[in-house]
């Protein structure tokens, strides 16, 4: 399957809102669209950049996202990459673009002198899980918590 990953441009963001829509429902979570479109157009294209998005499209149509931002570990005394999502329509799963994805952030990641890409996903998403093993990742028994700011 021949497909494209690029960079997010703002035009991008009324397909990306959907994919991140399918993907919350995708994890069981909730997912509320008001202000989704300014705050992510900030987040990705304003002077105070935070969140970085590569996009993925087959014949001119885009598939799937992925998001990741730069942090620093306590512990490590370094610098690590954080892939915050990736989500890809399900018909286009299987082919090998979510490796794709995890090898461009990768190499973003050591471009950047990270020392590693961390990620969670939920532990009944048994297919990425196989694939993060398959692929040499190992997970870390933890639970995250969320303490609503807003």
């Amino acid at each position: 399957m021949n497909y494209l990953i690029r960079t997010s441009i703002e035009s991008d963001l009324d397909k990306l809102i959907d994919l991140c829509q399918k993907h919350a429902a995708y994890e069981r979570a909730s997912y509320h669209l008001q202000g989704k479109k300014e705050n992510l157009k900030k987040a990705l294209f304003s002077e105070e950049k935070v969140l970085n998005c590569l996009i993925v499209e087959v014949s001119g149509e885009i598939i799937g996202y992925a998001t990741y931002t730069f942090d620093f570990s306590t512990w490590d005394a370094e610098k690590f990459i954080y892939l915050d999502c990736l989500y890809l329509e399900d018909d286009f799963r299987s082919y090998g673009i979510g490796q794709a994805l995890i090898e461009k952030i990768e190499e973003i990641g050591k471009s950047q002198n990270c020392i590693n890409m961390q990620w969670q996903t939920p532990d009944f998403n048994v297919r990425a899980i196989k694939f993060y093993n398959r692929i040499g990742a190992s997970g870390k028994e933890k639970i995250r918590f969320t303490l609503p700011l807003k």
